[in-house]
């Protein structure tokens, strides 16, 4: 399974490491990515998804289908 989120699409980036001594070495930045059981009232079931914890503190605000109609997606985009 990719290390990407479902929704927003956060991916791992490449960039440096800089020391004291100003040496540099390659570092990798990961989306910090959660699997989650979410409840859509609406549809009366679940849905798991892969989401970066940063979307999932969006989704627990806004709801789900809401915020998936906000990124311009729909529920089968994601499942």
């Amino acid at each position: 399974m990719s290390r990407v989120c479902q929704i927003t699409g956060k991916k791992p980036l490449k960039g440096k490491k800089v020391s004291h001594s100003h040496i540099r070495t390659n570092k990798h930045f990961r989306p910090n990515l959660v699997t989650k059981r979410i409840f859509v009232p609406e549809l009366g079931r679940f849905v798991r998804v892969r989401v970066a914890a940063r979307t999932l503190k969006s989704i627990t605000k806004v709801g789900f289908l809401t915020y998936l109609h906000k990124q311009g997606l729909t529920l089968s985009d994601v499942t």
